[in-house]
């Protein structure tokens, strides 16, 4: 897959492949990661990339043609298909099906904006989405470029150790992950629970999804909502709410 980074702070993004997942995939060649800086575009000797916002207020807006012309040039490289995404509180909230679905494609543009914003005209001209982390404002696009990237590089084959392991993540489902123990067994009177000590994989298995149901309930009740639960899910979730005494 191949990424395209439009930021003013190439050397800030950089960072996320030298960790981790990310990292691996790039070693791996999985993943092509390269950034556009848009203060390579200018024509000033200042290299400017923004000015002041028309009809007043504070701070200063992103220029449209430094902008345009670095995603002109982040196009060439790319392959058919690869949408721009720019990461902006005014987008639609990133989540999991998001990922899965930028993991299918050959590739994809995320533009990081900074200041005020960027000229509208741009994003009407030369986005197809908007994208925001959650409802918070951060300084600038290049930490929600960065958890974009991992979030859809962690789903492509061949990335994580355990293709299983993806399948399990938080959201996979549409429920929160179930919980995890390991070593010591005793920790202070706090035991892990004797089901996964069992060795009975199916048991284990409806355990945590029971669990994931419960767990969910409780702190996503928003993502329990929107599953729907047929029968054998309701009394799943029936039966952890008696165990553990909740009303």
């Amino acid at each position: 897959m191949q990424m395209q980074v439009v930021t003013l702070f190439p050397e800030m993004v950089k960072t996320v492949v030298q960790f981790g997942v990310v990292g691996r995939a790039v070693e791996r060649g999985i993943l092509a990661l390269h950034c556009e800086d848009p203060r390579e575009h200018t024509t000033d000797n200042h290299r400017t990339v923004d000015d002041r916002p028309y009809g007043g207020g504070p701070g200063m807006v992103m220029k449209y043609e430094p902008v345009s012309a670095a995603l002109k040039t982040a196009r060439k490289a790319m392959p058919e298909g690869s949408p721009v995404v720019c990461l902006s509180p005014q987008g639609a909230v990133f989540d999991q099906a998001t990922a899965k679905r930028y993991a299918e494609l050959p590739g994809i543009i995320l533009l990081a904006g900074r200041y005020e914003g960027i000229d509208e005209r741009l994003l009407e001209s030369e986005v197809d989405e908007e994208l925001s982390l959650g409802d918070f404002v951060l300084s600038g696009g290049e930490i929600a470029a960065m958890a974009v990237i991992d979030a859809v590089v962690r789903l492509l084959p061949g990335v994580l150790g355990d293709e299983e392991s993806a399948k399990q993540d938080s959201f996979m489902q549409g429920l929160l992950d179930h919980p995890h123990y390991t070593r010591p067994e005793d920790l202070d009177g706090q035991r892990v629970p004797e089901v996964l000590l069992s060795g009975d994989h199916a048991r284990i298995a409806k355990w945590r999804y029971q669990q994931a149901l419960g767990r969910t309930y409780m702190r996503r009740p928003d993502l329990i909502e929107k599953l729907e639960l047929n029968d054998e899910q309701q009394l799943l979730l029936d039966l952890y709410l008696k165990e553990s005494d909740i009303n």
